[in-house]
């Protein structure tokens, strides 16, 4: 008994860390969603789609704290899975992913502005309505720069799991690639962010597409598959020789 649940162990994890990923995926979904909402260029239009829809523009702002939380278990449980190939990369990894996770939560009190701004509050009526209308807007540019920013850490973060998977023999060489492939994309799309907005914003569902396909591709392979679990014990057996030797 004692060794089938060793055996099983690692797969356990690799489940639950897919399960926590879907559950970013799914949540992210809100993005897309809240992203309708915002009219390029145009203040009062948005404001006003935001009000019609308040209610689904809150579901939105939830939806992206479980996602933050959800990928905090995806760290901690990937940081485990993958220690056995490079526990310095591994942590490294893990803390480039921790940063982008912390900064969410800061970032998103931009997002939640719009909400206050557009309450009808007594106490703002010191703004005129095309004043308010225009701190929404700027509040939500101002979320796109701090999310563009956090991509940055998920950017290192993919590429060092990705390293560690294709140099480790428990999980499949091309899904370390596809997210190498992932982070190099996260990177692509926050320098054209700063340096060329204006072609950014069409290149945004192209660039999106490795990450996309790379992390969803590593979120199922650990529900379906999850780990081979005898390579794992192999290899970390290995490490722990090397550091007693």
């Amino acid at each position: 008994m004692p060794d089938q649940v060793k055996e099983t162990s690692p797969r356990l994890k690799a489940r639950i860390a897919g399960v926590l990923y879907l559950i970013v995926f799914i949540s992210a979904f809100s993005i897309a969603v809240r992203s309708n909402l915002i009219v390029r260029d145009d203040a009062v239009a948005t404001a006003h789609n935001i009000l019609a829809s308040e209610q689904l523009f809150r579901f939105s702002f939830v939806a992206d704290l479980i996602a933050g939380a959800a990928y905090i278990g995806v760290t901690a449980i990937l940081y485990e899975l993958l220690k056995p190939v490079s526990r310095t990369i591994s942590l490294t990894a893990a803390f480039f992913s921790v940063t982008g996770i912390a900064a969410l939560p800061v970032n998103m009190v931009n997002l939640y502005a719009p909400l206050l701004l557009l309450s009808g509050k007594s106490y703002l009526s010191v703004f005129e309505t095309e004043q308010l209308q225009a701190l929404v807007y700027t509040g939500l540019q101002l979320h796109g720069v701090g999310f563009n920013i956090s991509l940055v850490f998920f950017g290192f973060y993919c590429l060092l799991a990705g390293c560690l998977i294709i140099a480790s023999s428990f999980l499949p060489w091309f899904i370390g690639f596809l997210m190498v492939l992932a982070g190099l994309s996260y990177f692509t799309l926050t320098s054209a962010y700063f340096l060329f907005p204006a072609f950014a914003a069409q290149l945004v569902p192209y660039i999106l597409a490795p990450p996309l396909i790379g992390e969803a591709a590593l979120a199922l392979w650990l529900v379906l598959v999850g780990v081979n679990a005898g390579k794992w014990h192999e290899q970390a057996s290995a490490l722990n020789h090397s550091v007693q030797a």
